[in-house]
């Protein structure tokens, strides 16, 4: 990136919530791989008459989200009708939330320059809104054919309505993010949240998390490389719908690479949509980009606003439970742990929760550590959904028991292989290096596996050179 430029970045992401009935209606959430249409009701295909009824856990959740990124809750709160003509919005409108949203000014702390640095990015909001439907390019028979060339194929576009009207949260940020390395780890972080809260999969290959940045760039001073003012810059570019964190990285590296080869021609990159093209890593015009006023966001009139307490608040604050940052800090403290043993032991709740049931079980033998249960995991790449907590610490005693080898021992039982295989021991020094693992086998098998293979493959190199 060229260091007279600087990018400015905010990111948008949609996550689907995995309530079991959709976000106004109580149609199956549960949509993914079924037949096109089937989860539908007038509710969520807009028909006349049909009147929306929000989904309480919904809303829940999404203030849950809210208060995990250090949001402030407004007392009062309401939805909106975000207006726009899509075949995948049969309602003509999306149920969205403009100017009061459920939770507001939060941030997400990150990590930077391998955990040394730290930075703040500021959250704008998190708010509540459906998700559409979704479109399906496809090639069809053409039923206008006449007879006598049935058979005929015609490119069309159909619609599967099973998505539209699924809980869908919204967290946008505000445009501090400099650099694509920055905006790839605040989203591992917001997904690793996410996880651990349990309101989504977070599935991108399913479209349950999809990633939207918003990206610019401004000129900065030669001299001193700081920026001119603190003005954004007059036009903004959002790429849509990515679906991985890598993806997201190397779209928002071309757009800068793009927009400063615009910047240096003296053009000012239009104000659009783009979409992502993953197979020849470039972006993509798809229209101009809307501003808020064009949506004519209007109060929803058939769902009265939320108003919430403090009581009611605190109540969704107390199911949270112990967040990543907490839960490493905590791991390295009470265990004992490596900042870097403890990343890997926190990176899921599935596998926190899976490390402290494996010391709660190894503390009974009084001799399993919590740090031998860590390397057992983490080095031997425990599969923790087919091996129980307790056959992990039943296979760590065995290992634990096993009677030790001293090195005057192994000594003796190395000489004596090569001893034995006075061929191996000619291969070896003629240049085949490979028949090592041999000689180290036989050790292995005369010591009963009780030994150290790399101590035994060092000993046998040394005795041998």
């Amino acid at each position: 990136m060229d260091d007279e430029f600087e990018p400015i970045i905010g990111l948008e992401i949609h996550v689907e919530l995995k309530t079991k009935s959709k976000m106004f209606c109580g149609c199956n959430a549960d949509y993914f791989g079924h037949e096109p249409n089937t989860h539908c009701c007038p509710v969520c295909l807009g028909l006349p008459g049909a009147l929306p009824v929000p989904n309480r856990k919904a809303v829940e959740w999404c203030v849950m989200l809210g208060l995990a990124l250090n949001c402030e809750i407004p007392e009062l709160s309401k939805f909106d009708r975000k207006n726009y003509y899509y075949p995948d919005l049969p309602k003509g409108y999306q149920i969205s939330q403009y100017d009061k949203p459920f939770c507001i000014n939060g941030y997400l702390e990150v990590k930077l320059d391998s955990n040394i640095n730290k930075k703040k990015i500021r959250i704008r909001r998190v708010h509540m809104e459906e998700d559409t439907g979704k479109l399906l390019h496809a090639t069809v028979d053409d039923p206008t054919s006449p007879s006598g060339l049935r058979g005929v194929e015609e490119k069309c576009t159909l619609i599967d309505f099973n998505r539209s009207g699924v809980p869908l949260v919204e967290i946008v940020t505000e445009p501090d993010i400099k650099s694509s390395e920055e905006a790839r780890t605040f989203l591992k972080k917001l997904y690793q949240i996410i996880r651990y809260l349990g309101i989504s999969d977070a599935d991108m290959e399913k479209g349950s998390m999809r990633l939207e940045p918003n990206i610019s760039v401004r000129e900065v001073q030669n001299s001193e490389f700081k920026v001119q003012n603190n003005n954004l810059p007059p036009y903004k570019v959002e790429v849509k719908n990515i679906n991985s964190f890598n993806f997201a990285k190397k779209a928002i590296d071309y757009e800068i690479d793009r927009q400063i080869e615009l910047l240096k021609k003296g053009e000012i990159p239009k104000q659009e949509t783009r979409g992502w093209n993953e197979k020849k890593g470039i972006t993509y015009s798809q229209r101009s980009k809307e501003e808020a006023h064009d949506y004519r966001y209007f109060p929803e009139p058939d769902i009265p606003p939320v108003r919430w307490t403090e009581n009611q608040k605190s109540k969704i604050k107390n199911q949270i439970g112990e967040l990543p940052d907490k839960k490493l800090k905590r791991f390295m403290g009470d265990y004992g742990l490596s900042a870097y043993d403890a990343n890997i032991l926190t990176d899921t709740k599935e596998i926190a929760d899976y490390y402290e049931k494996a010391v709660e079980l190894g503390m009974k033998k009084k001799n399993i550590t919590p740090k031998k249960i860590a390397n057992w995991i983490i080095n031997k790449k425990a599969d923790i959904a087919k091996i129980a907590p307790e056959e992990l610490i039943s296979a760590v005693n065995i290992q634990l028991q096993k009677p030790t080898i001293s090195d005057e021992e192994v000594e003796v039982a190395v000489k004596k292989v090569i001893s034995q295989n006075s061929k191996a021991v000619s291969d070896y020094k003629s240049g085949k290096t490979n028949v090592i693992m041999y000689l180290v086998g036989m050790t292995m098998r005369t010591l009963k596996g009780q030994a150290d293979p790399e101590k035994v493959k060092k000993l046998i190199m040394e005795l041998l050179s």
